[in-house]
């Protein structure tokens, strides 16, 4: 009997585990591990901080549903990892012995790279985490009882464009609604070179379009911008020129910020030699392998993805939902070939299809492969995205509960994809 264990239960991780099971079936031992009792639907956190939802409404525990499957489940967090003797260490104090690891860890928040950012710090708040967005609800509930400036963004190294741009329209729609966005100027602040860049030098036509969008709503913003620092109300921005220059300085005060961070490794895997690169993302092979440990697989956000074209301010490459649907499934195929002492032949598709919500639409990109040049490129902008990203919340924490393996991405988005008009919803309910 073999052990596999899988560390990190979000999109990826409870993918893992309920597919890896499915494949192997009762003869090999699946671990689910998890430093949170709760899966967390992240894409709607946004939704959280103006409450158009609640915890309860995009967070279920994990232990009774994965048990059902077969599935033994840890609420520990990973404090250390010895890949040459294939061991793990929990902050519970368990040291686990594994056959092949499965790291769907997600990211660190490197809020420290700027200056007074992050919660804890309390210069700007985040939409990353469920409890992040939480605490961003109070401060936009602030920002409702006195009115003032809102910056809305990504900060130097960032690498998840869309939902910064979800949430400064998410945000304006909820302010119109309460009827104080007269009273609250806007600003978005990115390190992407243009508008609509979102890490992957664009897609279709999402600079004219999102550059359309900020313009409807009143927006201005700032490209090439590296954050400097956020205290006492005012956000020190430097704005670069192509060459990497600073071209103009900005002093920008503010009443609400929310400025998405860079990302990197958890600090567990941070320096262990042949298994991560300097910030500390997984190095994996194009079966989604580490090339000096293969018994460890890495799906998700905490794989290292090189970016492919130089920006002014760094700028990251997005791992989008389907592209980390398929990296899953290629990790099942090849741990069960391995297992039958069969080579690894299972590659993921590295394809971009995202759907953003923006308050009342919505917009829709597919980037087919996620690097250009691309075989698709196409945007597109309508209220059937603002309804299918809502049914897509629903289908997903379905699939959680019922432990449904089915690929939800070719089997959901793509046919949402496909539809060209929906009626219009009357909010995100």
């Amino acid at each position: 009997m073999a052990t596999i264990i899988i560390i990190g239960a979000g999109l990826g991780g409870m993918s893992a585990a309920y597919e890896l099971k499915a494949e192997l079936g009762k003869q090999h031992d699946v671990i689910l591990v998890n430093d949170k009792p709760d899966f967390e639907f992240n894409p709607s956190n946004p939704w959280i901080a103006v409450r158009w939802r609640e915890r309860k409404d995009i967070s279920l525990p994990i232990e009774p549903h994965v048990k059902k499957k077969g599935i033994r489940f840890i609420h520990a967090a990973l404090t250390g990892l010895q890949p040459l003797e294939q061991q793990i260490r929990l902050s519970d104090s368990q040291h686990l012995h594994y056959d092949f690891l499965v790291l769907c860890t997600g990211p660190a928040l490197a809020f420290e790279e700027v200056q007074g950012a992050g919660p804890t710090a309390g210069g700007t708040a985040s939409v990353c985490t469920l409890s992040h967005a939480e605490e961003c609800l109070h401060s936009v509930n602030g920002l409702l009882d006195e009115p003032g400036p809102v910056i809305v963004g990504a900060m130097p190294g960032a690498s998840c464009f869309g939902p910064a741009y979800e949430y400064a329209f998410i945000l304006d729609r909820h302010l119109r609604d309460k009827k104080v966005r007269k009273d609250v100027p806007m600003t978005f602040v990115t390190s992407e070179p243009y508008i609509g860049h979102l890490g992957l030098n664009g897609v279709g036509d999402s600079k004219g379009m999102l550059e359309s969008e900020l313009r409807m709503r009143d927006m201005q913003w700032i490209c090439n911008a590296r954050t400097v620092a956020a205290r006492d109300g005012v956000m020190t921005v430097e704005e670069l020129d192509e060459d990497g220059n600073v071209k103009r300085t900005h002093s920008l005060p503010y009443k609400h910020a929310m400025m998405l961070p860079a990302f990197a490794g958890i600090s567990p895997l941070r320096g262990l030699e042949g298994l991560v690169n300097p910030r500390g993302f997984v190095i994996v092979d194009e079966h989604q392998r580490n090339p000096v440990f293969p018994q460890i697989y890495a799906a998700g956000v905490c794989i290292a993805i090189p970016p492919q074209h130089k920006t002014p301010v760094p700028t990251g490459v997005p791992k989008t939902g389907y592209m980390i649907e398929t990296m899953v499934s290629a990790i099942v195929h090849n741990i069960a070939a391995d297992l039958e002492g069969h080579p690894a032949t299972a590659t993921a598709t590295w394809n971009a299809i995202c759907l953003a919500d923006m308050g009342d639409t919505g917009a829709a990109f597919v980037a087919l492969p996620q690097i250009p040049p691309r075989n698709v490129n196409w945007f597109k902008k309508g209220k059937w995205v603002h309804l299918g990203k809502i049914a897509f919340e629903k289908y997903f924490l379905g699939k959680i509960k019922s432990g449904n393996t089915d690929p939800i991405y070719e089997k959901y988005v793509l046919k949402i994809l496909g539809i060209a008009r929906l009626q219009e919803p009357s909010g995100p309910k």
